[in-house]
Order: structure tokens, then C-alpha cells, then sequence
């Protein structure tokens, strides 16, 4: 049976994208400086605006500004001409957490409740589905060409969205692909689309051995222009990309943003977890594709609730699967931290391109 699916991803520069990654510099100082640190943050930024809000327990003062302004830097935003600056004014609303949640994470409880998912198939290199990571390739590749001065003309901010043919489960082609990207006016859209064909699609297509849409089923910037983006056009708010940053919608989710949370919030810690179990079940060649999914509850050590999904597509009976999960990773909240050693600074690179599918994050190391 042919059906479609359809999966976006943002630039490293979209306003959301931005407060994402200072909420997770901060967290990365924070841990920095004492690896029991807590941390709750949520950053918004507008136009010459930014604002920092939250919880950080931290036995060392940090500088939120300087943190902030660093990130902003690094993303591109650095001209007037953005009405969003690393100089922009910043605004901090950030005190200690409430001894009311500290007191159950202190013995080692989760510091938040809810559920949490964890995805992985066989249809990519990455064991990710294929609509959201190929746009996460696109945007990171778009991103690649600005900075690296061989589409100097292009401005900070983006977006990708791929339409994948599927034939039953399995991904058979690219049916569209539609990108976003401010660039200097002098430039036509024509232009643009023609680089951005060159340099950013070809080479993601070859990579992924999918044949390039025709040129009508590839779409730049739908309404025709777009010069500024960023923060000045367009509000962001930490947590705005929660599909984004993991699945594409491929799969479920519990709601709980990751960015600015230490991983004591199994919103952050306990998605991880999932991750890298449903990974390695794939890896083993027990399934083609499985969700893990779990539940906390707030102050307690262990989930309330494990389930597994393989959507008939088990290789190995059930027992077996459940089994190698629990030798893998203890889901209580230590185990998890522990044993994916996650009290490192390490975050802010996990704010943009997506959670999942990416080398060098421990939930998605395999085991031989």
C-alpha cells in the first residue's frame, strides 16, 4: 500500500532553536561547575529582546548574560540589520528550585512526572525514520553553507519539510521537499533555489541514495520572499520544537520538552533512556521498528509503567526483547543517569538537528 508521510526541521538559528540552546548552555555551565547541579530554564527572545527565566541550583554564580550572549553569537546573529543581537538587552528571572520538588529528588527521585517515548527503525543508517532525519540533514547542511561562506548571502534561521513515499514501511522516495531560508534581496528566489538544489539537497539525496524530487516538487520559501529572520520576525520560546527534536511525529510523545532541564527531569532523561533501548533492540535485529514507552512519577525512583511496541514487526519473541531491555539500563532515575552517564556538559548541541540520529550522545551508542 503507498502512503506518505510528511516530517520537519528547523535551523540552528530559528528563534525557537536559539532560546532551545541558551536554556541548554546554561544547563552545560551549570553542570560544568558541579555535576549535581539543578536546572530548569526557559529563555524567550523577540525582537532586541531576551528574556531568561527559571530554576538553576548551582554553588557557583553564573553568568547568564555572558552564557547567552555567546550562543547568540555562535548562531549567526551578530548584524543590525537582524534587529537581533548578541548585544541585544537581556532581562534574568532565574532563582533557586523549590524544596518542595528538591526534597524528593534529593533521594533520588524523579524530578518531574509524566511519559516519556523512545523510538528507532531499521529505515536509516541511524535507526531514525526517514522524513525527520533527512530534514534535520538539510537544515544542518543549509546551515553548513552559510557558515562556511559558500552561500555567504544567506541569513540565520530556516526550515526543511520532506514528503517521504513509503510503499507499506518501507521509504521509497523523496515526493517533496520544501526549505526556507532569509537571504540578502539581491538574490532572486530563483537564485537561491538553484544553489540551494547544488548545495544542499544533492548532496543529502546522494548520501541517503534517494533520487532529487523534479524541480516543481521543490519549494522555497512558499510566499515568495523572505530577507529577515530570526527572532525579529517571529517570537521563540524554549520547548516550542518538541517533534522536531525527536521523531517528526513518527512516533508518540509524552509532551515534556528536553532543553534547559538537568537530566534529574526524566522528561530530559527518561526520552534518552527510551531512545537508546529502542535503538539497541533494533541494532540486535529483534525488530524492525519499536517504541518504548514509560511513566513517572514525581519524587519516585522507578517508573510506574514500561511497555514496548514492536507494531508486528518482532523478530524475537516479546519475553526475549523485555529482557535484554532490563539487562541494558536500569530505568530507575539513577540507573538512567548513570548508566548514560548524563551529568556532563554536553546539551547545547543537542538543541539543534534533533535529540536522536546523531553520533557522539550516549543514548546512541550501540551495543556489540
Amino acid at each position: 500500500m503507498i502512503t506518505y508521510f510528511t516530517s520537519e526541521s528547523v535551523a540552528a538559528g530559528h528563534p525557537d532553536k536559539v532560546c532551545d540552546q541558551v536554556s541548554d548552555a546554561v544547563v552545560d555551565a551549570a553542570l560544568a561547575v558541579y555535576p549535581k547541579s539543578r536546572v530548569a530554564v526557559e529563555t524567550l527572545v523577540t525582537k532586541n529582546r531576551i528574556v531568561l527565566a527559571g530554576e538553576v541550583t548551582c554553588p557557583k554564580r553564573l553568568d547568564y548574560k555572558k552564557i547567552a550572549q555567546k550562543t547568540i553569537k555562535r548562531l549567526g546573529y551578530t548584524k543590525e540589520l537582524f534587529e537581533f543581537t548578541n548585544n541585544s538587552p537581556i532581562s534574568i528571572y532565574i532563582h533557586e528550585q523549590s524544596p518542595d520538588i528538591a526534597k524528593g529528588v534529593d533521594d533520588g527521585g524523579a524530578g518531574d512526572q509524566g511519559m516519556m517515548f523512545g523510538y528507532a527503525c531499521n529505515d536509516t543508517p541511524e535507526y531514525m525514520p526517514l522524513p525527520i532525519i533527512f530534514a534535520h540533514r538539510l537544515v544542518e547542511q543549509m546551515d553548513n553553507v552559510r557558515e562556511n561562506k559558500k552561500l555567504s548571502y544567506l541569513r540565520p534561521d530556516g526550515k526543511a519539510e520532506v514528503k517521504v513515499k513509503y510503499d507499506g514501511m518501507i521509504p521509497k522516495e523523496m515526493e517533496e521537499i520544501v526549505l526556507a531560508v532569509p537571504h540578502d534581496p539581491k538574490k532572486t528566489n530563483s537564485e537561491v533555489k538553484q544553489d540551494l538544489i547544488r548545495y544542499v539537497i544533492s548532496p543529502i539525496c546522494e548520501w541517503y541514495h534517494m533520487y532529487i524530487p523534479k524541480t516543481d516538487a521543490i519549494i522555497l520559501n512558499g510566499t515568495g520572499t523572505w530577507d529577515i529572520g530570526g527572532p525579529a520576525s517571529d517570537t521563540g520560546v524554549t520547548g516550542r520544537k518538541i517533534i522536531v527534536d525527536t521523531y517528526g511525529s513518527f512516533a508518540r510523545h509524552g509532551g515534556g520538552c528536553f532543553s534547559g532541564k538537568d537530566p534529574t527531569k526524566v522528561d530530559r532523561s527518561a526520552a534518552y533512556a527510551c531512545r537508546f533501548i529502542a535503538k539497541n533492540i533494533i541494532h540486535q535485529k529483534f525488530a524492525k521498528r519499536v517504541e518504548v514507552r514509560v511513566a513517572y512519577v514525581i519524587g519516585q525512583e522507578d517508573p510506574i509503567d514500561l511497555q514496548f511496541e514492536c507494531f508486528g514487526t518482532e523478530q524475537k519473541p516479546m519475553a526475549t526483547i523485555k529482557s535484554y531491555a532490563n539487562q541494558i539500563l536500569s530505568l530507575s532515575v539513577k540507573g538512567i543517569i548513570e548508566g548514560l552517564h548524563l551529568r556532563q556538559p554536553m546539551y547545547e548541541k543537542t538543541a539543534a538537528y534533533g535529540h536522536f540520529g546523531r553520533d557522539g550522545f550516549p543514548w546512541e551508542a550501540v551495543l556489540e
